[in-house]
């Protein structure tokens, strides 16, 4: 995405743009609340560059809004909170409309279950078990100021809000709660794998296109309201 909004700047611009996300998300992921800052050689107005994104973005790409930021600023740097979401499928037979958007279990879980073992990961931790081998050359210490399991018919969500995030941590909490949903692990085993640091303690990696960028937010000084949506690329 960020290769297609410096496309569709840069005749504005007259030259080369910069573009940060806030957040990093891998191939098939999804962003319903992605924010972007840019740096662009000449001023372009909040209003123009909205327009014109909107104008030359593929369909699946929307801009919700654009404002004026202080020099400086950047997208990634500045975030103090980031939610993710995550949508398991347990009917059956998958519902169509929710292909490429959730991780189809076909089977019951036990919701209650892994609402227990996510209680566990609330707080500030070391979170090496959860983290991908890529993103090992980082503080893998992160505070999780919440986490939900939210179960609605055959659909169950897992909403997760922290500080930051290592590579591909919520995908891999997620498969650790699924081995608790389908009664493979008791609900504390997960603590048990949170303190062992280790990644190979844990669960499978759940499939990205189950997984969304819900929110990113900043300090009320830069935005009003302690959020900005940026670019959503729609559902």
């Amino acid at each position: 995405m960020q290769g297609l909004v410096i496309d569709a700047l840069r005749p504005l611009a007259g030259g080369e743009v910069r573009v940060v996300g806030a957040s990093r998300t891998d191939a098939g992921v999804h962003a319903l609340g992605q924010v972007a800052s840019v740096e662009s050689p000449r001023p372009i107005s909040p209003e123009t560059a909205l327009a014109a994104l909107n104008a030359t973005l593929p369909r699946d790409v929307r801009v919700l809004a654009a404002r004026p930021v202080g020099e400086g600023f950047n997208a990634r740097r500045a975030t103090r909170l980031k939610r993710y979401g995550y949508l398991l499928d347990t009917a059956r037979v998958p519902s169509p409309f929710f292909r490429g958007f959730a991780w189809h279990v076909g089977r019951s879980l036990d919701a209650p279950a892994m609402a227990a073992a996510a209680r566990g990961l609330r707080g500030k931790h070391d979170f090496s078990a959860f983290c991908a081998a890529p993103g090992r050359d980082r503080d893998p210490v992160c505070r999780v100021h919440s986490m939900r399991v939210v179960s609605r018919g055959s659909r169950i969500g897992v909403l997760v809000s922290a500080d930051s995030f290592l590579h591909h941590m919520v995908r891999n909490i997620v498969g650790t709660l699924v081995e608790v949903g389908l009664g493979r692990r008791a609900p504390g085993w997960v603590v048990d794998v949170l303190a062992s640091r280790d990644r190979r303690t844990a669960g499978p990696t759940a499939p990205p296109h189950g997984l969304f960028l819900v929110r990113v937010r900043y300090a009320s000084a830069i935005f009003p309201g302690g959020r900005h949506l940026g670019l959503r690329r729609s559902v």
